[in-house]
């Protein structure tokens, strides 16, 4: 008995050309996605994954997000495929397993090149190379700092609340001597009184970039019962990814974490109150605020009213990146990501001495990228 495990449904073909005289690879793979999107009978607005290729000329990275953007796409789960000449084909093969994973419908698999006789002239259409950088807003600094000042500027939010992230994040860094601030608490008042960096965030709000690396293993249930080790299991997952330059975002105090939370929390049959670890991505003090606000946690714009009546310490009410999180731990690249990962599964299997949350069976991983535009969600659990 044959089983389909996915089905082409569409088709999209450029006619080849010796050479490219100003056209643009953004440009290219939308000419590319509208056939095939055309062609497959739907509409743009069902297109809910994306599988693109490393190699685009307008941006060097983020490329998920920034095709995503120029096509008016917002996808519930995003890649880029990098296997030379392999990567159609294993672009299809992966759509298929995303599909069957439950985590979209309808998935737009997209590669192009151009090929100029000289050295490329021609127009940058990466919307934050036109309508961004040359404005001054450059860098993740600056980014988040507009995003805090939104914030403040809306809800009335204060620096105090602000810190509050901060500290907390340095507090549970204590008691984790892999932290690179392990030793070194911060008040309030300390991260008050850091140097401003991007008004109006302050120094000790912005993660400290370091070395470092992180891997997990992912296999099978069924293979996860013949290992020694206790396996953490993946309930549920979530994906959004909603823009690339901050001019082009949907709103600046909410971001796409709180669908990709809320479909993880739905897929793995729990709510939030369920929660035993929040392992909250925190390049900033304002990623923590609006991921709080967007889980439900508390009314948008009420975070800090909500932090002065949590304690988020491993005996707390309400434990929040026990490792320290990035702000207290360190953030090496983008294993700073998995750190998060790391810390959750090793709270589900009850090995973290010192920091240990009683009877630890369920928690909420996440993930942001670029400029709180593309988001992931887990929930993990220590049984099936």
């Amino acid at each position: 008995m044959r089983r389909s495990l996915g089905a082409i449904v569409g088709i999209g073909e450029l006619a080849p050309k010796r050479r490219t005289h100003g056209e643009t690879t953004l440009g290219m793979i939308a000419e590319a996605a509208r056939l095939a999107v055309a062609d497959a009978g739907l509409e743009p607005a069902a297109i809910d994954g994306l599988l693109v290729g490393p190699q685009v000329g307008e941006t060097p990275q983020h490329v998920p997000a920034t095709v995503s953007e120029y096509l008016g796409l917002m996808p519930n789960m995003a890649d880029v495929v990098d296997l030379g000449g392999a990567s159609g084909a294993g672009m299809v093969w992966r759509a298929a397993a995303a599909i069957s994973a439950g985590m979209c419908e309808a998935v737009l698999c997209v590669l192009a090149n151009t090929r100029e006789e000289t050295a490329p002239r021609s127009p940058n259409r990466n919307p934050i190379r036109e309508f961004d950088v040359p404005f001054g807003a450059s860098g993740a600094n600056a980014a988040y700092a507009m995003i805090k000042q939104a914030h403040m500027a809306e809800y009335g939010s204060r620096d105090e609340d602000f810190a509050r992230i901060a500290s907390a994040a340095r507090a549970n860094a204590q008691r984790n001597p892999q932290a690179i601030f392990h030793g070194k608490p911060a008040s309030v008042e300390d991260v008050l009184a850091s140097p401003m960096i991007a008004s109006p965030l302050r120094l000790l709000e912005i993660v400290m970039p370091v070395a470092g690396g992180a891997a997990v293993v992912v296999v099978s249930p069924d293979r996860a019962r013949s290992l020694p080790r206790r396996p953490v299991h993946l309930l549920g997952a979530g994906e959004k990814i909603t823009h690339r330059a901050l001019s082009q975002a949907p709103s600046l105090t909410s971001g796409p974490l709180k669908p990709a939370m809320a479909r993880a929390l739905a897929g793995a049959g729990v709510d939030k109150d369920d929660l035993d670890l929040l392992s909250l991505y925190d390049c900033y003090t304002i990623m923590v605020a609006t991921t709080l606000e967007d889980l439900e946690l508390c009314p948008p714009g009420r975070f800090g009213d909500w932090l002065a009546d949590s304690d988020l310490g491993p005996e707390g009410d309400t434990p929040l990146n026990t490792h320290g999180g990035q702000l207290g731990f360190g953030q090496p690249d983008l294993a700073g990501g998995m750190t998060h990962v790391i810390e959750a599964v090793r709270q589900l299997r009850g090995n973290t001495p010192g920091r240990q949350i009683p009877d630890a069976q369920l928690a909420l991983v996440t993930g942001n990228g670029a400029t709180m535009s593309e988001a992931t969600a887990l929930v993990l659990g220590d049984e099936p």
